[in-house]
């Protein structure tokens, strides 16, 4: 084909077909990477005020508490370290009963 004719409509389909997905997969890596440095910006940080958490132990079990807040967090499966402690002691109900009712 001479340098002086237009590519045909298949090509450019084709051409634009090939950057889009190009496009598509570069959009994907960099949400990726975003949401990994979002996470890892979060990671041990207060869900309220965004401070340091801080690792406490209260009846055998390790929660994480935030120094400006005051927020007590738990993690998976630390609310139910904390219901096994208190059947072990015999306590039913106290404040957080409801929580600990299934």
């Amino acid at each position: 084909m001479p340098m002086d004719e237009k590519p045909s409509k298949n090509e450019d389909e084709y051409f634009a077909k090939q950057n889009l997905e190009i496009i598509h997969e570069m959009r994907v890596k960099l949400d990726a990477e975003r949401r990994k440095a979002e996470r890892k910006a979060h990671h041990n940080k207060c869900p309220r005020c965004g401070c340091d958490l801080k690792e406490h132990h209260a009846e055998q079990v390790r929660v994480d508490t935030c120094p400006e807040c005051g927020g007590l967090w738990l993690d998976k499966g630390e609310l139910e370290q904390l219901q096994r402690v208190n059947r072990a002691r015999g306590v039913s109900g106290g404040v957080l009963g409801s929580l600990f009712r299934r």
